[in-house]
């Protein structure tokens, strides 16, 4: 919901007059005003819909260019465009790489990615039709694992 005043809107303390997405989208910002050199984001895209998740992420991508990114997730949609994804299983590694490698290499990620993406996203976009990631009517994987990614978009980090 749009706030009546928008920017001179007051937040409650605690946030209780926001969103869970909207409390998401406050704390990311605050973070990368900073400018920091590592930013963490431990399941901060959860309450995002899909839409929202994928402006963040661009939005990030441009005005957070020359910080490390590291992005705990359980919706592969979150993290299938990092430059290394690390696949937890029960706490333990099970896998590393990119989203294509992960597909062929790493059973764990590929039975999550066929859970969450479409044909499609699966097979790289190639039939042309282009989705949001995970607005397929398929479940959501929210229990283990869990698959934590590094983005590192600057040159030479």
């Amino acid at each position: 919901a749009t706030k009546e005043k928008q920017y001179d809107s007051a937040i409650s303390q605690g946030g209780s007059n926001v969103s869970g997405g909207q409390k998401q989208r406050l704390s990311i910002a605050r973070a990368v005003y900073r400018h920091p050199e590592i930013l963490i984001f431990d399941d901060s895209f959860s309450a995002l819909d899909f839409k929202t998740d994928r402006a963040v992420r661009d939005a990030l991508a441009k005005e957070a260019k020359d910080s490390t990114k590291l992005i705990v997730a359980q919706r592969i949609g979150t993290i299938m465009d990092a430059d290394r994804i690390v696949v937890l299983d029960d706490g333990k590694v099970v896998g590393q790489g990119t989203h294509s490698e992960l597909l062929e290499n790493c059973d764990v990620y590929r039975q999550i990615a066929q859970s969450q993406l479409s044909e499609d996203e699966l097979n790289g976009g190639k039939s042309g039709e282009s989705k949001l990631p995970g607005e397929t009517g398929k479940p959501i994987e929210t229990g283990k694992p869990s698959v934590e990614s590094e983005l590192n978009e600057s040159e030479g980090r």
